[in-house]
C-alpha cells in the first residue's frame, strides 16, 4: 500500500497547477490556507486592538477552514510586532492587525523606523474605525471637559496621562490633545492600552486618551468617567457623553482604525481570499452587533478595499507627521 501524507499530496497538486502554466505564487494561492494563519497584535490583550482582532479573525477562520491565532507582542508603540511582521514570510500565514499608531503615526515618531508601512505591508482592508474618547479616574476633581482644562493647565507638573507607549493611538492622541490646550504633563507609558486602563480604573494614574473600545464598559460601569468624544456626532453606544465641539474643545478631533495588512510580496490571490473573508466577517450580524456595541464604526463597501486602505495609510502619514513634528 502507498502512503500519501498532506505534504505529498500538495506537493503533487502544485506541480500539476505548474504544468497548467501557473506560478508557484499562484499555485500555493489556489490551495491557501492549508495550516493555521498567526495574527500578530502590537499590544496586550484585552486592549481595543484586541478585542476588534479577535471579533472579527473569530469570524474570518470559520470562512478560510483554518484556525487564526492570535499573538500578542508589546512594545515600543507596538512597532516591534510591526517589524516583525514586516520581516515575515509573505505566504499569507503572518498577519498583523495594524492600526493609526504603527501604520502611520510611527513614521514621523520613530525616524530610524525599522519598516515603511506603504513600502513593506500589503493592505488587506480597514476592520473598523474607533473614535477617541478623552476619559479620567473616576474620582479626578473636574466635572466636564472646561473643568478639566482649566484643572489640567493649572497642575500640569502635578498630573498624569497614562499611554500605551510612544506611538501608540492613546499616546499620539493625548499629545495632540495636550497641544490643543496647552500643557505638558507626566506622562505615563504601559505595555498596551489593557494594563493603561487597568491603572486608570485603579485611580493609579489621572487620565488618558483611549479608544472607545476600549472604554464603553467601564465607563457604563461607573469605573471611570468621560468628558467627550472627539467626533462630530455623539456616539450610539455611548449617548450622555458630549462631544468635543459641544463641551468646548472643537478643536480636538480625532478618530483611529484598525486593519489587517500582511507582508509586502504576498500573492495578490491569497491577499484577494483574506479580503472576502472580513468582509463576510464584516457583514456578519453578530459581528457587526458586538463591534457597535463597542463603539466602533464599521466602514462602508467602499472603505473595505485593499486599495482603499493604501491610500488611507497614505493620507494618514501625511495627516499625523503634520501634527506630530511639532510636537518633537
Amino acid at each position: 500500500m502507498i502512503r500519501y501524507g498532506r505534504r505529498s499530496l500538495a506537493g503533487g497538486f502544485l506541480a500539476v497547477l505548474a504544468g497548467l502554466g501557473l506560478s508557484s505564487s499562484q499555485a500555493q494561492a489556489q490551495t491557501y490556507p492549508t495550516r493555521n494563519i498567526t495574527m500578530i497584535v502590537p499590544f496586550a490583550a484585552g486592549g481595543p486592538t484586541d478585542v476588534i482582532a479577535r471579533i472579527v479573525t473569530g469570524h474570518m477562520a470559520q470562512t478560510l477552514g483554518q484556525t487564526i491565532i492570535i499573538e500578542n507582542v508589546v512594545g515600543a508603540g507596538g512597532t516591534t510586532a510591526t517589524t516583525r511582521a514586516a520581516r515575515a514570510a509573505n505566504d499569507g500565514y503572518t498577519l498583523i492587525t495594524g492600526h493609526m499608531g504603527t501604520h502611520a503615526a510611527s513614521v514621523p515618531l520613530y525616524p530610524k523606523l525599522a519598516y515603511h508601512p506603504e513600502k513593506d505591508f500589503e493592505p488587506v482592508g480597514l476592520l473598523a474605525g474607533t473614535p477617541i474618547l478623552i476619559l479620567a479616574r473616576k474620582d479626578f476633581a473636574p466635572k466636564d471637559l472646561k473643568e478639566f482644562i482649566a484643572y489640567v493647565k493649572a497642575n500640569e507638573t502635578k498630573v498624569n496621562a497614562a499611554h500605551a507607549g510612544v506611538g501608540s493611538v492613546s499616546n499620539v492622541s493625548c499629545e495632540l490633545l495636550n497641544s490643543v490646550i496647552g500643557v505638558k504633563p507626566i506622562g505615563v507609558p504601559f505595555n498596551g492600552t489593557g494594563p493603561a486602563m487597568n491603572a486608570l480604573v485603579a485611580g493609579q494614574v489621572d487620565y488618558m486618551c483611549d479608544q472607545i473600545v476600549n472604554a464603553v464598559p467601564q465607563i457604563n460601569g461607573g469605573t471611570i468617567k468621560a468628558y467627550a468624544v472627539a467626533t462630530p456626532e455623539r456616539n450610539p453606544s455611548l449617548p450622555n457623553v458630549p462631544t468635543t465641539a459641544e463641551a468646548g474643545l472643537p478643536a480636538f478631533q480625532a478618530q483611529a482604525w484598525n486593519a489587517i495588512f500582511a507582508p509586502k510580496g504576498t500573492p495578490p490571490e491569497i491577499i484577494a481570499k483574506l479580503n472576502a473573508a472580513m468582509v463576510k466577517a464584516l457583514d456578519d450580524e453578530g459581528v457587526r452587533k458586538r463591534l457597535l456595541e463597542l463603539g466602533s464604526v464599521i466602514p462602508p463597501a467602499a472603505d473595505r478595499t485593499p486599495a482603499a486602505l493604501g491610500a488611507l495609510v497614505k493620507n494618514e502619514i501625511t495627516k499625523w507627521t503634520a501634527v506630530v513634528k511639532p510636537l518633537n
